[in-house]
């Protein structure tokens, strides 16, 4: 499934408004042909093979902080030290949590109703464990129903904002939304003696949905719900008399874990280029497709680069980060950012070039749209992006005359680290939970209807045949025996790591700066 030889000539640049000196890209022609040829799926495959088995050694599972992670660590470090690179593994801590067993809430007073999740509340990333059935609901002070046009409730935010709960029931603290942080109106609610926190939303335009639950770490040991305001408002005027059942089963600690950063040997450092992946899976499985496909893929080209001697005009800089699934924010990548490296080292990075999810079944070939604002925040991606998309664009369209698609910029993968630094950024993703359409099938084949990577933090996220699930056997059945092998599409995989093997050694090549370095 190799190609012809393909030698790419681009000159692109990037002009900065408002009169700032301007920075572009200069990629040299860059013949990809040997690197690409080298880095086979069955290689590939092998290193897979290697994450399930240590998967399958450590509970099922590679997430960060366990055994399994560290396991994961160590193949990928041992590998690139016996290739000859510098190999420096970051140790760090991050705020853990996971949610063992579905939360339930429900209402049993006045009526009974019950509440789904991500509809009408979510769980908060901080939230301890509890079981409680039938609990009266205790509004705090300085709820204001109807809300003021601006947020202005203060509901929770000192000690005495909680009426002094029962001695003789365990109660439910009803929060508003407002002036301090949830987590502050938790750990209020907790010390106050309840058993339990609703925190709903205040209720002005904008502030009516349910939203997320914040930051992970431990110190609160009640359940914490985070609701839209309708429901907050329903218990508030149903009080007193209002009672709800919730049970929450959730970790919520500090782990310790590390990155791997692997540097190869020369270049120019005051233009780093770095290629990261995310190598921690998700609680439920061994991540073998997330991420291990985009773990599997890097480490082979950094293996490929060293046995043909590659001699990069620019420093590369390969990272596998931790703690990506633990987030937001990414910890792992970020750890690096702002406690392994200086200011001035930060500004000597170039660009960063992202591979989260290389081999999804169902797979789309993704290409992240530097054009559109980036989510949720809705800022420009940091200039030079565009010419990093455009490298992917050239060597898919142009260069191997394959369709691709654009997708924004989430905020939802390590990429958004170097955002937050003003470092550019790229990459390719094969697709997760989404759903494939009609139109995307006759192009890409497989079966529209299904998401992309059916298996998307899931156990069955694995090679074993045994555990696929039976969304996979229709892709197998769409694709062929030979092409799905467990919870990858190897199709997928020989097509985008050939393009991140390009886009590696192209931007490798670049004679001038992309972040204004000469």
């Amino acid at each position: 499934m190799r190609r012809i030889t393909v030698v790419l000539g681009l000159v692109l640049a990037l002009l900065v408004a408002f009169g700032v000196v301007g920075v572009a890209i200069a990629a040299v022609p860059t013949d990809t042909t040997a690197l690409r040829n080298a880095v086979s799926v069955e290689r590939i495959i092998k290193h897979e093979r290697a994450f399930q088995k240590i998967a399958d050694s450590n509970g099922g599972t590679r997430v960060t902080g366990t055994p399994g992670y560290d396991a994961s660590a160590d193949y990928v470090a041992g590998k690139l030290k016996a290739a000859g690179y510098n190999v420096t593994v970051q140790e760090f801590t991050h705020p853990f949590f996971q949610v063992l067993t579905p939360t339930t809430f429900s209402q049993t007073a006045p009526e009974a109703k019950s509440y789904s999740e991500e509809t009408d509340f979510n769980l908060a990333a901080y939230s301890g464990s509890g079981d409680l059935v039938d609990a009266p609901v205790v509004p705090t002070n300085d709820i204001i129903i109807p809300p003021a046009p601006t947020p202005s409730s203060n509901s929770g935010c000192e000690a005495e904002d909680f009426p002094t709960p029962s001695a003789t029931e365990r109660q439910v603290a009803l929060i508003q939304r407002g002036t301090c942080s949830f987590r502050a109106k938790a750990e209020n609610a907790q010390a106050a003696g309840y058993a339990a926190a609703i925190i709903f939303n205040e209720g002005q335009d904008g502030r009516t949905d349910v939203i997320g639950g914040g930051l992970g770490g431990p110190g609160v040991d009640i359940p914490v719900l985070i609701t839209s305001f309708a429901v907050g408002e329903e218990l508030y005027l149903a009080s007193p008399g209002a009672r709800v059942s919730i049970s929450a089963d959730t970790i919520a600690d500090t782990r310790h874990t590390s990155n791997v950063i692997a540097d190869y040997p020369g270049g120019r450092t005051d233009r780093t280029i770095m290629v990261g992946a995310h190598l921690d899976s998700v609680p439920e499985g061994p991540g073998i497709n997330d991420n291990g496909s985009g773990v599997a893929g890097i480490l082979e080209i950094a293996l490929q680069m060293k046995k043909l001697n590659i001699k990069p005009t620019n420093h590369v800089r390969f990272a596998f980060w931790g703690g990506e699934e633990s987030s937001p924010p990414m910890w792992g990548s970020q750890a690096y950012l702002l406690e392994e490296l200086s200011p001035a080292e930060r500004e000597d990075i170039a660009l960063y070039l992202n591979f989260d999810m290389i081999g999804s079944p169902n797979y789309v070939r993704f290409v992240y749209d530097a054009d559109a604002l980036t989510l949720p925040f809705n800022r420009p991606a940091p200039e030079g992006s565009k010419e990093i998309e455009q490298v992917f664009l050239d060597y898919f369209n142009k260069s191997q005359n394959l369709a691709t698609e654009s997708i924004p910029f989430d905020s939802r993968s390590d990429y958004q680290s170097f955002f937050d630094e003003g470092i550019p950024a790229g990459g390719i993703i094969s697709g997760d939970a989404d759903k494939k359409t009609v139109a995307q099938a006759a192009t890409y084949g497989g079966v529209p209807g299904l998401a992309y990577d059916p298996c998307y933090h899931q156990e069955c996220d694995t090679l074993k045949d045994a555990l696929q699930s039976a969304e996979v056997d229709q892709v197998e059945a769409a694709y062929g025996d030979a092409v799905i092998v467990g919870n990858v599409n190897t199709k997928a995989l020989d097509e985008m790591s050939d393009a991140a093997a390009h886009a590696t050694l192209t931007l490798a090549q670049t004679t001038s700066a992309v972040s204004g370095t000469d």
